[in-house]
């Protein structure tokens, strides 16, 4: 436990197994890749081997008393990640309650070792709730630079409000992370949610980019080995825009699919050839061993993402992990989306999401998300918008189309999920979701068939891509364009959905007080430019009571 005046004597760092066989001989490969960018990242006196921190720092996690913090050393030019290569190494860090470290409440060290790649983590405790800090790690005389982060709420808090970014999606080929930038930039955020596909799998120009790779991903083939996802979450850290966002506020983060890869269910992907690429619970291992190791987050329950988060009287968050334990995706045409025996969320964990449901005591109950849950009927759309929408969502370009990747795909789940809230009388059930690179504000009804004569049972909103290709990059027309032919059929075929955009790029800002939940939603002037400028677009709110969306017009 970590005093909160004094050092700490435990701390807690990453566990991790030691490198797979051909883990080990990707090693030379891995380090090769990275030689030349980490050379030109390197002052002159890396020649000395003075141990460098150039993914940043991050911190994550945030409760009343203590919250996550990490980093990433790189000892020697050769201790790339992914290599297996470089020296044990002692990293302290230091947490202080004002940016000049003139206040120090926690001091503490560890080491970091190649089979971790060289990646610490520390769970700091015995802080003060709702409160701001300041943290730095040092190794071998260096200083890495300067992070804010926050502690929640004491959990019997009466909190006036909550601010939170929501992002998803963030393809690193497909263009800069702008979003990141202007969310750093506003210095209000309690802590940020990231809901799903922080890194994507595929290799160079294999996603998203239509032939045009505005900067390409490391390693360039597909990710596969432990090496390999330890290398393509090494190059997302060396971004400066997500690097100021995690060095601006806390980190709540999710995996989606493309953590692993595209699809996944909890015995394979779409994205996954078991017999060219290897065993799927091989490659599953090795991505959720890179991901505790990259980021900030705690392993939760059966070691996955799937875990409870407080925020005073005021808000609970239940954070999903919708790949773990899912049922394979049905083929359109070939099973049965209804099926009592399919699932989207184990059977553990729709038991630990609907008692936490149940029990909670605050005023809103948030769900991070990473498919969408409202229904979604395609309607009527003309061939040349429903054949690229078909694309985006991974769907038949003819026939019938249903987005079985979605909890559409798992009705059986949703119908339990919803009708709980209902016989429960459990309101303010806000659901936060990624995932489809539009933006979306949902009623969420128990039949959407009768809807709005039948009840909604909760409300949705959806964040858009930080990058990754909506409509309007798959047509290849103007911004906007898809939207206005797109959303009225939409909202027609779907009486619950109060807006789509289909088109932008961008993110979210969640505010909560006890009165409402409003979602304000920005976005980016152009994805493939490094300065890309960030507007308001809409704001939807849900009122206290109501399990309804509608418009307001400011953002908070």
């Amino acid at each position: 436990m970590t005093s909160r005046y004094g050092s700490s004597e435990a701390s807690h760092a990453l566990n991790s197994l030691s490198p797979r066989r051909r883990t080990v001989v990707k090693a030379a490969a891995a380090t090769a890749v990275l030689a030349g960018p980490l050379a030109a990242a390197l002052p002159a006196r890396a020649a000395a081997e003075v141990p460098q921190f150039l993914h940043g720092v991050a911190s994550g996690d945030p409760l009343p008393e203590g919250v996550l913090l990490w980093t990433r050393v790189t000892p020697t030019a050769e201790a790339a990640p992914g290599s297996g290569l470089g020296p044990d190494t002692e990293v302290s860090w230091t947490v202080a309650r004002d940016k000049a470290f003139t206040n120090i409440v926690a001091k503490g060290s560890t080491t970091a070792t190649a089979a971790s790649d060289h990646t610490v983590k520390a769970d700091i405790r015995g802080l003060a709730p709702a409160t701001d800090y300041w943290f730095r790690f040092s190794a071998g005389g260096v200083d890495s630079p300067v992070a804010r982060t926050r502690t929640a709420p004491a959990a019997d808090a009466a909190v006036r409000g909550l601010r939170f970014g929501v992002v998803s999606c963030a393809n690193w080929e497909a263009g800069y992370f702008s979003a990141y930038r202007h969310l750093a930039a506003r210095g209000d955020l309690d802590a940020w949610l990231h809901l799903g596909d922080y890194i994507y799998e595929y290799g160079t120009g294999k996603y998203g980019t239509r032939g045009t790779v505005v900067r390409p991903h490391s390693p360039a083939n597909e990710i596969l080995t432990l090496a390999d996802y330890r290398v393509r979450h090494g190059r997302y850290k060396t971004d400066a825009d997500l690097q100021a966002l995690h060095s601006a506020a806390p980190v709540i983060a999710i995996w989606d699919d493309h953590e692993f890869a595209n699809d996944a269910w909890s015995g394979g992907a779409e994205n996954h050839t078991e017999g060219a690429e290897g065993a799927w619970a091989a490659r599953q291992s090795a991505a959720k061993q890179a991901y505790f190791e990259w980021m900030p987050v705690r392993p939760a329950i059966a070691g996955t993402t799937y875990r409870r988060l407080r925020f005073g009287k005021l808000a609970d968050l239940s954070l999903l992990d919708l790949r773990s334990f899912r049922s394979q995706q049905v083929a359109v045409g070939k099973g049965s989306v209804d099926d009592p025996e399919r699932t989207i969320t184990g059977r553990a964990q729709l038991d630990w999401l609907k008692a936490g449901l149940k029990a909670s005591d605050t005023t809103w109950r948030l769900v991070g998300n990473s498919v969408m849950i409202s229904p979604f009927a395609i309607g009527s759309l003309a061939a040349d918008i429903f054949k690229p929408l078909a694309e985006l969502l991974g769907l038949p370009k003819e026939g019938l189309a249903l987005n079985t990747d979605q909890w559409d795909g798992y009705t059986d789940d949703r119908r339990e999920l919803l009708a709980h809230l209902r016989s429960n009388a459990i309101r303010n059930t806000v659901f936060l979701t990624g995932d489809i690179h539009m933006a979306w504000a949902n009623d969420v009804p128990v039949d959407a068939g009768t809807y709005p004569l039948s009840p909604s049972a909760a409300t949705e909103f959806v964040v858009t891509s930080v990058t990754s290709d909506n409509l309007d990059d798959l047509v290849k027309v103007p911004e906007g364009t898809v939207t206005a032919l797109a959303s009225p059929v939409i909202r027609a075929a779907n009486r619950h959905v109060h807006w789509v955009d289909t088109d932008r790029h961008g993110y979210g800002v969640l505010d909560i007080t006890a009165d409402r939940a409003q979602m304000d939603y920005y976005v980016l002037s152009d994805r493939t430019k490094a300065n890309a400028t960030s507007a308001w677009s809409r704001s939807y709110r849900t009122l206290s009571g109501t399990q309804k969306m509608e418009r307001t017009n400011d953002p908070v």
